[in-house]
């Protein structure tokens, strides 16, 4: 299957479902490329921006198992260019 480069931008409207969270990108962490990840002190959130490449069903099992939480949304958007 083809690869697809990607973003997976993750958003904890309660920081209680973090550890849940790295769980799930840890197991996907073959296809994670970078993370950077976005605590706000003062209030329960926190945003979690990933770059990814996989296959595309690959990089939507990971955006749907992360949106799956508990207090997070997940939304992933794939390029059409197909990666090597």
């Amino acid at each position: 299957m083809e690869k697809r480069i990607g973003t997976i931008t993750v958003l904890l409207s309660d920081k209680s479902a973090a550890a849940q969270v790295n769980e799930v990108i840890s197991a996907h962490s073959g296809i994670v490329l970078a993370r950077q990840g976005l605590p706000f002190r003062e209030r329960p959130v926190a945003v979690i921006s990933l770059i990814v490449e996989g296959e595309v069903d690959e990089i939507n099992s990971l955006s749907g198992q992360l949106g799956k939480i508990e207090n997070v949304t997940a939304k992933a958007v794939v390029t059409k260019i197909v990666s090597s």
